[in-house]
């Protein structure tokens, strides 16, 4: 069903939803490329789930188009829908259904035979650890058997294109580990995953690359590692073994590096941008002919929480006149 030219599972363009005075998205751009995992990442608030809702045919855009697979998600609508998985809503019909009802039902629905369906919720059921639970009524289900019910469901489909609304938002760090575990199992099986996420870490473990979202609109594109450069080299992180010799060390640092560096509070840290790695074999040398012994020594990239920050204050300075409204 799929279009032979399906190089890219999502291509959006000016996408814009408006509530009232409010632009929830305001001119957002999106490719994403198939077979990969794409993360959107932003604040409450940003424009996420409203992105989403229009990519899976759930909202009219007010202007600008989209396409899955290279359909048209207002012209060919109907298509689009068989080539989709959405979770982010309860999936079941009635909480006092076991697990396995819950799936069978979904099945037959998606018109799958009697038989094919009870194989069909028993293999889902398997992949996502529920067996033991199949036969419990989904009124005593936790949050995170919840949550992995509900993209058991949004797969019996088996759609090419998955979009994950915030998957793991409330579990806790092993039903997190295992979400993730089955997301990165779903593009070795073929499919292209687009989430949206509030947690930094979920992007940096899964998304090949990251569009990060804020008032609306796409403030930052690229990979992880493309983000994380964008606001800066690596840090040097010295950790001085005699606290005497910090002002010394730091001067050091300073004149070989060509850079300002910072002092830790607690003193006998000094980190410093490295801009020129090279530079670093002269530091060693040169702090090794004043005598000055360090205890430590390591280079770390910035972090995706700095870049976020970095990304989101930039962009909120310059529109701190606009209103967020919630997704």
């Amino acid at each position: 069903m799929m279009n032979d030219n399906s190089e890219w599972a999502v291509e959006a363009k000016g996408l814009v939803k408006t509530f009232g005075n409010h632009r929830a998205v305001d001119g957002v751009d999106l490719n994403v490329r198939t077979g990969t995992i794409y993360g959107v990442l932003g604040p409450n608030g940003a424009g996420k789930t409203t992105t989403i809702k229009m990519l899976a045919t759930l909202l009219k855009a007010d202007a600008g188009s989209a396409k899955i697979f290279g359909y048209d998600v207002a012209k060919d609508a109907q298509l689009v829908r068989q080539l989709i998985g959405v979770t982010g809503q309860y999936a079941s019909v009635d909480e006092s259904l076991s697990a396995t009802e819950n799936l069978i039902i979904f099945s037959r629905l998606l018109g799958l035979g009697r038989n094919d369906a009870k194989r069909k919720a028993a293999e889902l059921l398997e992949e996502f650890g529920l067996s033991e639970a199949a036969k419990r009524p989904l009124k005593n289900f936790s949050g995170g058997m919840r949550r992995r019910l509900d993209l058991a469901t949004s797969l019996i489909a088996q759609p090419p294109l998955i979009f994950l609304d915030e998957p793991t938002t409330g579990l806790d760090p092993r039903t997190r580990n295992q979400m993730w575990d089955t997301i990165r199992r779903l593009v070795d099986g073929g499919s292209t995953v687009l989430l949206t996420t509030q947690y930094l870490q979920e992007a940096d473990e899964l998304a090949d690359r990251v569009a990060v979202i804020d008032h609306g609109q796409v403030v930052a594109e690229g990979t992880v590692n493309e983000l994380k450069e964008s606001v800066g080299t690596s840090s040097l992180h010295l950790r001085i073994q005699n606290e005497q010799s910090i002002q010394e060390a730091q001067r050091i640092v300073e004149r070989v590096l060509k850079v300002q560096s910072a002092v830790s509070p607690e003193g006998g840290r000094i980190t410093a941008p490295m801009a020129e790695p090279d530079k670093v074999t002269d530091l060693l040398i040169t702090l090794k002919e004043a005598d000055i012994q360090l205890a430590e020594l390591s280079v770390q990239k910035p972090t995706l929480d700095e870049v976020f920050l970095s990304i989101t204050s930039q962009k909120g300075s310059e529109k701190n006149t606009k209103e967020i409204i919630n997704k």
